[in-house]
């Protein structure tokens, strides 16, 4: 079984707080770009106890204007 490939992905930043990643992935929709959010199924198995960090993610060819869009929000903390 082959393994599927899709673009290369660049991780911008992790955090443990729903409603920041929340607003970061609007932030970034709203700017045209595609982010997804890594490792959002493990909230199932910690129990929605909120300490495993969820990576916010975009295609490598978006990643400067995705960081772009965030520092200009100033939203810097925490970014890759």
């Amino acid at each position: 079984m082959g393994r599927l490939q899709g673009p290369a992905m660049r991780v911008l930043l992790a955090t443990t707080d729903p409603v920041r990643l929340s607003f970061l992935l609007a932030l970034l929709r709203d700017a045209g770009l595609g982010p997804i959010v890594l490792d959002a199924a493990i909230s199932a198995v910690e129990g929605g106890i909120g300490i495993f960090p969820r990576r916010l993610a975009v295609a490598e060819a978006e990643a400067d204007q995705a960081l772009r869009v965030l520092r200009e929000a100033g939203e810097t903390e925490g970014l890759c």
